[in-house]
């Protein structure tokens, strides 16, 4: 059973193998990609409904469609990941996503749009949650951690490169369709590079579970107390998080009078706190334990958003977007090590599910964003989550303790 509270003092793992090293880089640049996918849209959203006479609210479409296919699709390509390889799978998804942007990218309406964005959403749920579940094979549980970290480093980095590009984009002539048009390339490049790896790999053996019915690898992982505890975790993490955050480029573009650009330019510093705390990630985890990680992270986000809703100075919203990615990460890192060793047997469908669970709570997040938006005050985007991501902290970090009390 993997340790789930007191800090870490063993001594430093010995390195790993130089093939899992150029694995794991590629699966971080393919993870880059889907990272910018993800947050690519968010600054996009007063562009597109400028474009198609639409609300933000309405706006916020692209992003629903995409997160709903993402999370729905896990429950198919986990299960394919345990059977025919995850390494595999990842570069298979790369390749249909660059298709995915691609189409996109050319969408003659706002219908079509929303309908293709499902496309690219469906071939991007097999990139990080499939790179994920291969680190947990490859990689022992005490240098998981560490190692997840570096993935999240290039989730991070597209973060908060589609988040500035977004921006970038939706103040420039080429609006929307060019920053698709700029991620379908990157995708190509990876997908190139990350296949022509996998062809030199050896052939992976089917995960234990692998053979079992795809309901029943599924079942395995729902049926695990401590799985539902996981997923019921990451599934509130997407609904207070990363719902509220789509709006927030807008929110500030609003209230302050920033640039799209400007503004996106800001809570892309959210990427750099995450990213500040991949870098160090091992201390963080030998120092604090997992029970502290998540308790503080907690405290952290929820702070975040009261200063969002209560500083009167439009520029404090870069240093708080800063902190808050660090405290996200001190949680979701340790959510993610969790899912990879939720169900070892069928760990592609468990770590499938955990994301699953992820954007479906960003798809219902966004959803109840853009009605508040809308219809409702804005502030009640940020005094929500204010109040529930403590709370989120508060509570898986007492189910760390009843665990490892058991």
């Amino acid at each position: 059973v993997p340790p789930d509270n007191s800090p870490v003092t063993s001594p430093s793992p010995a390195p790993l193998a130089p093939g899992t090293q150029a694995t794991i880089l590629l699966l971080s640049c393919a993870a880059f990609f889907s990272g910018a996918a993800l947050r690519i849209c968010d600054s996009l959203l007063p562009r597109l409904a400028a474009d198609f006479g639409r609300t933000p609210g309405q706006a916020g479409q692209v992003i629903i469609s995409f997160s709903i296919a993402y999370g729905l699709m896990q429950l198919l390509f986990g299960p394919l990941g345990d059977r025919y390889g995850k390494a595999r799978m990842v570069s298979l998804a790369t390749a249909a996503c660059a298709v995915g942007a691609l189409v996109s990218a050319l969408a003659p309406s706002f219908d079509a749009l929303v309908a293709l964005r499902v496309v690219w959403g469906m071939a991007a749920a097999g990139v990080i949650p499939l790179a994920m579940a291969w680190i947990g094979d490859a990689v022992p549980y005490e240098q998981r951690q560490a190692t997840l970290a570096r993935l999240l480093t290039g989730t991070l980095g597209g973060m908060m490169a589609g988040q500035l590009a977004g921006g970038l984009f939706a103040d420039a002539q080429a609006g929307w369709r060019g920053a698709f048009f700029t991620l379908a390339a990157g995708y190509c490049v990876v997908a190139v590079l990350l296949g022509w790896r996998v062809r030199g790999m050896a052939a992976v053996a089917p995960s234990a579970g692998s053979g079992a019915s795809f309901m029943a690898q599924v079942l395995s992982v729902l049926r695990t107390p401590w799985a539902r505890v996981v997923l019921l975790a990451v599934l509130a993490e997407g609904v207070l998080m990363l719902g509220p955050m789509a709006y927030l480029p807008v929110y500030l573009h609003t209230r302050h009078g920033f640039t799209l650009s400007a503004a996106s330019a800001l809570v892309a510093l959210y990427a750099v706190g995450g990213l500040v705390y991949s870098v160090f990630a091992r201390r963080i985890v030998q120092a604090l334990g997992e029970r502290r990680m998540v308790a503080i992270g907690g405290v952290i986000m929820g702070a975040g958003f009261f200063a969002w809703w209560l500083s009167p100075l439009g520029w404090t919203a870069g240093p708080v977007a800063l902190a808050v990615g660090f405290g996200t990460y001190l949680l979701h890192n340790t959510l993610q090590t969790h899912a990879t060793q939720m169900v070892p047997a069928s760990r592609g469908t468990a770590v499938a599910t955990f994301a699953f669970c992820l954007f479906t709570g960003q798809a219902i997040g966004v959803s109840l964003a853009g009605y508040a938006w809308d219809h409702l005050d804005p502030a009640v985007l940020l005094i929500v989550p204010a109040v529930g991501l403590p709370l989120t902290g508060w509570w898986f970090a007492r189910a760390l303790r009843r665990r490892a009390a058991a």
